[in-house]
C-alpha cells in the first residue's frame, strides 16, 4: 500500500475514530492469507459496540437480544469447539463415525476466536447493567429471543439425557446415543443463532428510523471477514481443482452468508434509508440549560 492511499482511506473514514485506530492494521493484513485477514476482521468486529457503547454512555440504539443471543452462540461454540479439540472420547466417536475422514477440522485458532467472541459478548451484554450507563426504560430481551434461548438450553439438556439413559455403554459407544450428539447439538444452536441473532436489530432500526446506537463499523469489519472467508473458499477450491467446498454442503454456504446479508442490511438502513439520523444523546449532551428567548 502507497502512501498516497494510505493518507485517502485514513481521509474516508475520518469520521470513525475506530476505523482510524485501526487503519494501521491494514498494511499488515495484506502480507496474510484472505483465511487469516477475515479471522483478524471478525476478532476486531466486537471491539466497536462496546467502545461506541462507552464513548455515548448510553446503550440506546443497541437491541439487547443481540448480545444476549451473542452469548449463547458463542458459549456453545466455544464448548463444541474445546471438545473436538481436546477431548479424546469425542474425536473417537468422531472418527468412528467418520472413517474416511477421521480427524476434525477444527483448529485451535478456531476455539481461540470462540473464546474471544464470548468474553467480548458478555462484556457487551454487562454493559446494560453494570456500567452505569443509559438505557432505554423497560428495555428486556424479546419474548421470541427469550423462548429461543430457552428452547435451546432444554434441547441440549434432553439430547444429554438420552445419551445418560439410553446411550450405549453409558454413550461412550458412537453406533448409538453418544456424547458426540450432545457436542453437535451444541453446534445446531450455534447456527440457530447465527440465522436469528441479527433480525431483532434490524427491528429495532427500522422502528426508530435510526441506526444511531448501533455502530456500523461492526458491521464494516464483519462483511470484510465474511467477504475474504468467501475468497479463501473459492482459493482452495480452485487451487485444489475440487469445488466440493462451494457445492457439496449448500446449506453451511447459505449459513456463511446470512451475516453477509444482514450486514448488506445494516448498511442500507446506514448509509441511505436513516442516513443523517440525530443521536438524542448528544442532543442533550449539547442543549443549553436556557433557551436565549427565555433569559
Amino acid at each position: 500500500m502507497s502512501k498516497h492511499e494510505y493518507e485517502h482511506l485514513a481521509n474516508a473514514f475520518s469520521r470513525s475514530p475506530l476505523i482510524v485506530l485501526l487503519i494501521p492494521v491494514v498494511p499488515l493484513l495484506t502480507q496474510y492469507p484472505p483465511g487469516n485477514r477475515s479471522f483478524l476482521c471478525w476478532s476486531l468486529s466486537f471491539y466497536p459496540q462496546p467502545i461506541l457503547n462507552y464513548r455515548r454512555r448510553s446503550t440506546v440504539g443497541l437491541a439487547i437480544d443481540f448480545p444476549t443471543i451473542n452469548v449463547l452462540g458463542f458459549f456453545a461454540y466455544a464448548v463444541s469447539t474445546a471438545a473436538f479439540l481436546y477431548s479424546p472420547l469425542i474425536r473417537a466417536q468422531y472418527a468412528a463415525r467418520n472413517p474416511v475422514s477421521p480427524e476434525p477440522t477444527v483448529r485451535p485458532n478456531d476455539l481461540a476466536f470462540a473464546v474471544h467472541a464470548v468474553v467480548l459478548s458478555v462484556l457487551t451484554y454487562s454493559q446494560f447493567f453494570c456500567w452505569g450507563l443509559k438505557r432505554e426504560r423497560g428495555q428486556r430481551v424479546s419474548n421470541p429471543i427469550l423462548g429461543i434461548v430457552v428452547g435451546c438450553v432444554l434441547g441440549v439438556g434432553l439430547v444429554v439425557f438420552l445419551v445418560a439413559t439410553r446411550g450405549v455403554d453409558g454413550g461412550r459407544d458412537a453406533s448409538g446415543w453418544a456424547w458426540i450428539d450432545v457436542i453437535y447439538a451444541l453446534g445446531y444452536v450455534k447456527l440457530l443463532v447465527t440465522v436469528v441473532k441479527y433480525v431483532p436489530q434490524a427491528w429495532v432500526n427500522y422502528k426508530r428510523k435510526s441506526t444511531v446506537g448501533w455502530s456500523i463499523e461492526q458491521i464494516l469489519l464483519d462483511v470484510s471477514g465474511g467477504a475474504l472467508s468467501l475468497l479463501q473458499l473459492v482459493i482452495d477450491s480452485s487451487l485444489q481443482d475440487d469445488w466440493s467446498g462451494l457445492t457439496g454442503n449448500p446449506v453451511k454456504l447459505g449459513l456463511g452468508n446470512v451475516s453477509i446479508f444482514f450486514d448488506m442490511i445494516f448498511m442500507l438502513q446506514h448509509y441511505w434509508l436513516y442516513r443523517g439520523a440525530s443521536d438524542p444523546e448528544q442532543d442533550e449532551a449539547h442543549r443549553p440549560l436556557l433557551r436565549i428567548d427565555e433569559a
